[in-house]
């Protein structure tokens, strides 16, 4: 082009559209030496303006490339096909509206959180779940990689998973797709998701040849972490239901090949692992003590198992969330202790399970292990869809109002219903709710 008599700063032009489209975050200076050169060029003219000019043309052509900001236009095309999608309610000018039409609540400052990202949703709900930008392994985008994909499947396991709220109280049927978004994101799930992710691997320090099992597939988070740690090892993931398993399925099909988990239904008792990790695996099972057995049989001299289990019969009472002197004494009292029979409940297996009791299961199975429980509390969000629900029956499983029904009168249960609905409404407060950690060796 320059033997043929090209104008230089044209060459230049065309550079800088290939810093950004073939380049990318692959090298994110590329734009910037090549900007820097052709400014150089402006400066001494010809003939000594070839060399910024050949230098430009050397760090491109070096350069490793990507063309992953081309999801703009991917993003752009979706955006122009749904156009008459509404604005989510948390993103809407809170200063004009906020009162009448709820604007702005709920809008999370990214700034205010670790890492200063926050897992909430922006898109609209007919985006919802679309994915535009897929980082390259390629240079500098290489290391962002793993920070995107792990950011990505704790925001897609809270919208999958949603709230984990009192297992009792979530049995009314949802209402609004928004709200449920809107609380979830509020709530932190997403965030707490990522955080239990990162502490199971860092308990269970797999090795990259290691095998894994994931005993609860569920949306994944688990499994993709396994993927990145054990490259040279594999991964097995058990999911539990035909949705979860045609979920996994589908997602697989963006790996390689060689990368790709083994979805399984059935526990595979002909394998050994040399790692067995899982969230909420044993909280709702019937027989706790003959899983564990089994899973003692499942496990090489290497081994090492990490668990993270919901303790339901610690989860948050909704009572604690009233001031007792909202109402008389007497209700409150009672109210309390219509709560507290909820979670006294030795049928169920999600309650009558102590932390003490898992500790003798595990040793009877041979297991030297260790097994604490742990407080944290969230912020979540009181929609009115999220009050209805924990104040509608269902004719297929019991809900909060149902389990109440039984030890207070219609008439109370509508005072605490109005409490909710005039003194907490649309307020976030804080939720408590525990985790079991589980980690132990099979002693051989």
């Amino acid at each position: 082009m320059v033997y043929a008599g090209e104008d230089p700063r044209f060459i230049f032009r065309r550079m800088l559209i290939l810093a950004g489209e073939d380049v990318g975050l692959a090298d994110p200076n590329a734009v910037v030496v090549v900007n820097a050169c052709a400014a150089a060029f402006d400066r001494v003219g010809m003939p000594e303006g070839r060399y910024p000019l050949a230098q430009a043309t050397l760090y491109l052509a070096t350069a490793p490339k990507s063309n992953s900001v081309m999801g703009f236009f991917d993003a752009l095309s979706a955006v122009e096909r749904e156009r008459e999608s509404e604005v989510p309610l948390h993103l809407r000018d809170s200063n004009r509206d906020r009162e009448g039409f709820g604007h702005g609540a709920g809008y999370l400052y990214p700034h205010a959180y670790r890492d200063h990202w926050v897992a909430q949703q922006y898109l609209p709900s007919s985006l919802r779940g679309q994915i535009f930008y897929q980082p390259s392994e390629q240079g500098f985008e290489a290391t962002i990689r793993d920070k995107v994909e792990r950011d990505r499947e704790a925001q897609l396991a809270a919208l999958v998973e949603g709230i984990e709220m009192p297992e009792r109280l979530t049995m009314s049927p949802a209402n609004s797709s928004v709200d449920r978004w809107i609380a979830r994101s509020l709530s932190q799930v997403g965030e707490k998701l990522g955080t239990i992710r990162d502490r199971i691997f860092t308990l269970a320090q797999p090795q990259r040849h290691h095998l894994i099992l994931d005993l609860n597939a569920g949306s994944g988070l688990l499994t993709w972490e396994a993927i990145r740690q054990v490259p040279e090892g594999g991964v097995y993931s058990y999911a539990r239901t035909e949705k979860e398993l045609s979920a996994l399925n589908e997602q697989i099909q963006s790996l390689p090949e060689l990368r790709r988990p083994v979805i399984v239904q059935e526990l595979p008792r002909s394998l050994k692992f040399d790692r067995i990790i899982g969230r909420n695996v044993l909280y709702a099972e019937p027989d706790k003590a003959s899983m564990i057995q089994l899973l003692s049989t499942l496990m090489t001299s290497e081994n090492r198992i990490v668990l993270a289990e919901s303790l339901s019969s610690a989860a948050q009472r909704l009572y604690k969330l009233a001031d007792p002197n909202w109402v008389k004494p007497k209700l409150y009292d009672r109210w309390q202790q219509a709560e507290e029979a909820i979670y006294s409940a030795s049928d169920d297996p999600k309650l009558n399970w102590t932390v003490q009791n898992l500790q003798q299961y595990f040793q009877q199975a041979g297991f030297e292990v260790e097994i604490q429980a742990e407080e944290t509390q969230t912020e979540m969000y009181l929609s009115q869809s999220l009050i209805d629900r924990w104040f509608t029956k269902n004719v297929d499983q019991l809900s909060y109002i149902d389990q109440l029904a039984e030890h207070l009168t219609a008439t109370e249960i509508t005072q605490i219903q109005q409490l909710f609905s005039t003194r907490l409404l649309n307020q976030t407060v804080l939720w408590t709710s525990s985790t079991v950690w589980i980690q132990g060796k099979l002693i051989t």
